[in-house]
């Protein structure tokens, strides 16, 4: 730790003008202390040099000349430095080569060499700086959230030096010893998050700010000139953020406080810690408004907001039991004083001294023959209600002993009194007539009453959030139901619309996803269907046969498709408008070919198929109709499916825009999974097995005595099927020769499915 400080110290001497350096060179001769309080020593003393060099840094640039006045921070810092003096060696002074000579730059505008061109900022064209940084950008966003924690962490480090002071029981009396383990392990920690307020000033140093006269249109151009953000910069919050900075609560725990006399009580001292506690927390609020400003929100999640303004509560009532702590300790003491001042012109004791009171002379012969006679002690016992002296609201923390647990006993006492007193507004607090009391009391209560208001708002608009949609669709649902009952509508259609509002809000949760697409760009719109899309596609094999080109174009417009049980998504007969790829669930397809009652196929659509195929042939036809062809089969839903529909627009320009699509191998695939033409192929078959049945029936029936009969049936079908291709009806042959033919061949006569439109394929000319 010694030799990093030193190696630290000696880096930054270097900055320094020379006329300094053979000064610092003999300063730089460190020793450390042989007490316990070095390390706090070395790190104050690091933390004021680099102060140092921050302020006359600063100063230069906004004045163009080295500033001077900064000059008694250096004696300050010279507490842990010694000169050895009883070692010749020792007395040498260091050798020039040990110190590292920095060249000087050629000229004014050598340090132009870190400059970036690559990127212009304003239309001067000025280069930006590589030590220079966007607000807006990723690093001061992460850097803002850095220190943010550091500045929570500092504010929960700080109130706990109210800690120090404690009520210790000696052999002998009461007296009042200060905790210097504590006093070092606070010391180190806070002169550690003292750093995160030094590294800050000089990021902010190095932030770029939007010149105001050029947010007339967008977000405005960034001035890059290190002059200006600096002269801007200690014009507006440099010294505010000094102040945060600057070791003042070591200074004065370790320096100042020691050296004043008990009787001079210290809590008005540690009280200054308020003040830059204060200052602290002025300077949290505009970090979190520059969070949000860059990323919209300080916690992604509404439960880690929620959680942030809790802590945020507790962060309080730690800083409020801590001051109760403090000026609980110092109502004690002040109780001692006061009898201890009474005890003084008494002749039957002896004299009372307020050093007594203090642990440091406690152990001295004259303090214990005063304690073995004085009754301060038993004057100012909190547990004994016939005292004079009246505690107020530190009453029960003396009772419970609170001032002379341990560190942890007394630390969740302040901590669970400060929330209740905060939860409460103050309303259990019965207060004495002393002045710091009340105000104390009065502070509580206004501060309670604000911090509390702001913990139930900030946690309902965040809590709020998380089931803001699952109020929507409540009252979304509850409008469609009065609706529907002021239209009288049937019980089965209320049901059937219920359950799908019902079943719609489990699979999305309130997103309108189709909305939210479009409001995105085309690259991020088009990945995203891809991602979701794209593996599913895949799994229809008439798809699987495309390359990726033609399947993003198809995955770009898919939508998302939700339907309930027994829903019918296209009747037989009506347009097909859409063509749909299933990803769960199972649809039944039906067809009785044009309403005919004695045919009737069904087949069970399972994931990774598709109906509608109509729709791909009409968008494969040249002709420029926008006449949609109608459904041959009737979809209906088994069970609640989701699937990714097509529409018939949106097909029809992925088939005009793509000429791959127009090739033999996808139309050998679409005819061998179309369930349409599956359909037509099997209806085929049977009629070619029945001719070829038929034709070896005549040829054994040839010998038959009804052989004329049965070819004169043959005949009147060849005539009747003759005359259907003619356009005139069978009923134009004589009613007493067609009759008894007509109707044994009708019994006889199978139908046949129509064949299904040829989708074009080839048309490469319509596309030339």
């Amino acid at each position: 730790m010694q030799s990093f400080i030193h190696t630290q110290i000696t880096s930054m001497a270097l900055l320094l003008p020379s006329k300094k350096k053979k000064q610092w060179r003999s300063q730089l001769r460190l020793r450390c202390l042989e007490d316990q309080y070095c390390i706090c020593f070395q790190i104050l003393a690091v933390i004021l040099l680099i102060l140092k060099l921050l302020i006359s840094r600063g100063l230069e640039l906004f004045t163009k000349k080295r500033s001077s006045t900064f000059r008694s921070l250096e004696s300050l810092c010279c507490i842990c430095f010694r000169k050895f003096k009883t070692d010749e060696k020792q007395d040498q002074p260091i050798p020039e080569q040990s110190v590292p000579k920095t060249k000087k730059p050629a000229s004014k505008n050598a340090g132009r060499r870190f400059l970036s061109l690559s990127k212009l900022f304003s239309e001067g064209h000025e280069p930006r700086s590589k030590l220079t940084l966007d607000p807006d950008g990723r690093i001061v966003l992460i850097w803002n959230r850095i220190f943010l924690l550091s500045c929570l962490a500092s504010l929960c480090i700080d109130p706990l030096f109210f800690f120090l002071p404690f009520v210790d029981a000696t052999n002998w009396s009461l007296c009042i010893r200060t905790d210097q383990h504590l006093r070092m392990v606070l010391t180190y920690f806070r002169s550690i998050l003292d750093l995160f307020y030094i590294v800050h000033i000089v990021v902010k140093f190095h932030i770029a700010y939007v010149d105001p006269s050029s947010m007339v249109l967008g977000k405005g151009e960034l001035v890059m000139d290190h002059k200006k953000i600096a002269r801007r910069y200690i014009r507006s919050d440099f010294f505010v953020d000094l102040m945060g900075g600057l070791p003042f609560l070591q200074i004065l725990v370790w320096f100042v406080m020691p050296m004043i006399s008990f009787n001079r009580i210290n809590t008005p001292y540690l009280l200054i810690i308020l003040i830059q506690c204060t200052v602290r927390f002025y300077i949290i609020i505009p970090i979190s408004k520059q969070i949000i400003n860059v990323a919209g929100f300080i916690a992604k999640t509404a439960w880690g907001g929620a959680i942030y303004n809790l802590l945020l509560y507790l962060l309080a009532s730690h800083v409020v039991g801590s001051i109760y702590y403090l000026l609980m300790v110092e109502r004690q003491a002040t109780c001692w004083q006061s009898q201890c001042l009474m005890e003084t012109g008494s002749p039957n004791t002896t004299s009372c001294e307020f050093k007594f009171l203090n642990c440091e002379y406690a152990s001295s012969t004259e303090a214990q023959i005063w304690a073995n006679t004085t009754n301060v002690f038993t004057n100012c016992d909190a547990s004994n209600k016939t005292i004079p002296f009246n505690y107020g609201i530190f009453l029960l923390g003396l009772q419970f002993g609170a001032a002379t647990a341990s560190l942890s006993e007394k630390y969740f006492y302040s901590l669970w009194w400060g929330f209740q007193q905060l939860s409460t507004y103050g309303n259990p607090l019965v207060t004495s007539a002393f002045v710091g009391e009340n105000l104390f009391a009065i502070g509580l209560t206004v501060l309670s009453l604000g911090l509390f208001a702001q913990l139930l708002g900030s946690m309902l608009i965040y809590l709020r959030s998380t089931s803001e949609n699952l109020e929507e669709w409540r009252l979304k649902q509850r409008d469609t139901e009065e609706w529907m009952k002021d239209h009288q509508l049937p019980d089965s259609i209320q049901d059937r619309v219920s359950r799908f509002i019902h079943y719609k809000w489990l699979a999305t949760r309130g997103v309108e996803e189709e909305s939210m697409l479009k409001a995105l760009p085309a690259d991020l719109r088009r990945d995203i269907q891809h991602h979701l899309c794209m593996e599913l596609v895949r799994r229809v094999p008439f798809f699987s046969e495309m390359d990726d080109q033609l399947l993003d174009a198809i995955c770009e417009r898919m939508v998302s498709f939700l339907r309930t049980e027994g829903t019918y998504i296209i009747r037989e007969g009506d347009p097909v408008t859409e063509m749909l790829f299933i990803i769960r669930g199972k649809l039944e397809s039906s067809t009785t070919d044009g309403g005919r009652t004695d045919f009737f196929n069904s087949i069970i659509l399972k994931p990774g198929d598709f109906c509608g195929e109509e729709l791909l042939t009409w968008a494969l036809l040249p002709t420029t109709e926008f006449k949609y062809l109608l459904s041959t089969r009737t979809v209906k839903t088994l069970v609640e499916v989701e699937a990714f529909a097509l529409r018939a627009e949106d097909l029809k320009f992925v088939a005009n825009q793509f000429r791959k699509l127009h090739s033999k191998r996808l139309q050998h695939t679409f005819r061998f999974y179309s369930y349409h033409w599956r359909t037509w192929a099997a209806c085929f078959i049977q009629a070619a097995w029945r001719r070829h049945w038929r034709k070896q029936m005549e040829a054994k029936d040839q010998e038959s005595p009804w052989t004329p009969f049965f070819s004169l049936v043959n005949e009147q079908v060849a005539i009747e099927a003759r005359q259907e291709d003619e356009g005139r009806s069978p009923s134009s042959l004589s009613e007493g020769a067609a009759l008894p033919v007509t109707v044994i061949a009708s019994i006889f006569r199978k139908a046949h499915p129509q064949k299904p439109d040829e989708p074009d394929f080839s048309a490469d000319d319509h596309f030339e």
